[in-house]
């Protein structure tokens, strides 16, 4: 009797210098592939996402010092900043830059009271919010072409945080998370 291999053929192994630059069965392929995901995470981190590293406290507990996050430019291409947005906000270029919550929009007022957010006179429901000092402040009124950017870190002292208004134009874009 005859012994006849009923296992299928296996395909010839690769050369393992193929397999070490995990180059498919045709190199040409595989190197348009990496050229045009190259050119794609070029464009991504140029001119979509912005890496930043976070220094200092003022957004805490929300987001921590020293970490690293990304803001996406495209996110304000269709629409405009809306209350609550976390955004990087650009003070020299894009080199340094506050990440900062936007709280009032262009055209109303606000205004702080004992640590109290109130927006055109009504209160602001912050849940982001862990810790609350006795901030004040006169009512602010909120140019056509601003936003009025605050830190989630409100237990720190007034006077040692950065807030206010900011000018859209200076508003790079949203937090990824």
């Amino acid at each position: 009797m005859e012994n006849i291999d009923s296992s299928p053929t296996e395909p010839p192994a690769k050369a393992s210098w193929l397999r070490v630059l995990a180059i498919g069965a045709n190199p040409r392929t595989t190197v348009v592939r990496a050229l045009i995901s190259a050119f794609i995470l070029v464009v991504l981190f140029r001119f979509v996402l912005l890496p930043v590293r976070i220094s200092g406290i003022s957004m805490q507990p929300t987001y921590r010092n020293r970490t690293i996050n990304f803001v996406n430019r495209a996110a304000f291409w269709v629409r405009e900043p809306r209350r609550s947005d976390v955004v990087g906000y650009a003070i020299t270029g894009q080199s340094a830059m506050l990440f900062k919550r936007v709280i009032a929009l262009p055209g109303e007022t606000i205004q702080i009271r004992d640590g109290v957010v109130f927006i055109n006179e009504r209160e602001l429901d912050e849940p982001y919010l862990k810790y609350r000092a006795a901030w004040n402040t006169k009512p602010i009124a909120v140019g056509t072409n601003e936003f009025f950017l605050i830190g989630d870190n409100r237990g720190m002292s007034q006077g040692d945080h950065d807030f206010g208004r900011g000018l859209r134009e200076h508003i790079l874009g949203k937090a990824l998370w």
